[in-house]
């Protein structure tokens, strides 16, 4: 049986530990809010980019729809987990949800690479038996994603030149609310022609339609880029948010599993301080009534 001072001090232990978990659940939350900022920031960047793309397309349309859709032989796969724990199953579920689409895309395990953003998600994805050819580490906010977010596009751009690999997926959770997310996937490379083709059909809201005066090549690789750039900052955004998400649900369990056993510990102290003080008590008497009968 335990002691008071046991009970204190298995009190005091998970009185501490319900403090930390408790500030790790408000930084979890704050966390979320700016990174859904960030991804509400960028909806105005895109557009701008789409806006671009829209005047391009409609003079180099034909040439863009003429591309054929050709067979992928080689594959980048880019996939976005953590580097810190505490967060639920979000890195074993978005590996699982990765490495289920390249095995029914037919491409051969020699001719996928791997880029994985964390650490652990990197665990997941090489105890499959996919090799991982690139680890990067996640940003801690979203000053350090852009600088992330060219290394990636250098890594691309390596892959494409020295690989000869030409399609590109992403994968990454998107934040959905509170402490929801789901696994997303996104074809990088090459751009979606039925969006492009959506973006060329769309109604001008102006009565003037802009010129522009650059090649219209170079400007639409520049447009493209743009929306590389957009995409992986999003991917970036969304994951982090959906991590900290994972960590707060996680945080919100672990603060009602120390507050239940809390509860039990109080009953428990207040049980066996009970117990002590009546076996005090009866000592006492049992003391007095002996030395009565000696004085008797």
């Amino acid at each position: 049986m335990q002691t008071t001072e046991s009970l204190k001090r298995r009190m005091k232990s998970a009185g501490d530990l319900l403090s930390v978990v408790k500030t790790m659940k408000a930084l979890a939350a704050v966390s979320i809010r700016q990174y859904q900022r960030a991804v509400d920031s960028l909806r105005d960047y895109n557009r701008t980019v789409e806006m671009g793309l829209q005047i391009v397309l409609k003079e180099r349309m034909g040439a863009t729809m003429r591309r054929k859709n050709t067979k992928i032989k080689r594959l980048g796969v880019i996939v976005f987990g953590s580097d810190q724990g505490l967060c639920g199953q979000l890195n074993e579920q978005i590996s699982v949800f990765m490495l289920d689409y390249v095995k029914n895309s037919g491409v051969k395990k020699e001719n996928r690479k791997v880029l994985s953003v964390g650490a652990r998600v990197s665990d997941y994805v090489e105890d499959s038996g996919q090799p991982v050819d690139e680890l990067m580490s996640t940003p801690s906010s979203t000053a350090g994603i852009t600088s992330l977010v060219q290394e990636i596009i250098m890594v691309i751009d390596e892959w494409h030149f020295r690989n000869n690999i030409d399609h590109f997926l992403l994968f990454y959770n998107e934040y959905v609310t509170g402490a929801t997310y789901h696994p997303h996937m996104l074809q990088l490379l090459p751009v979606n022609i039925d969006w492009l083709t959506e973006i060329a059909k769309k109604k001008w809201d102006s009565k003037s339609l802009p010129i522009f005066r650059m090649d219209g090549d170079q400007i639409f690789s520049s447009l493209i880029r743009e929306y590389l750039f957009v995409s992986l900052y999003r991917a970036f955004a969304e994951s982090l948010a959906s991590e900290n998400a994972s960590r707060l649900a996680s945080m919100q369990n672990a603060e009602k599993n120390i507050e239940e056993q809390l509860v039990d510990l109080h009953v428990q102290f207040h049980r066996t301080r009970q117990m002590t003080i009546t076996e005090e008590l009866l000592d006492i008497v049992a003391g007095f009534e002996a030395l009565q009968e000696q004085t008797g």
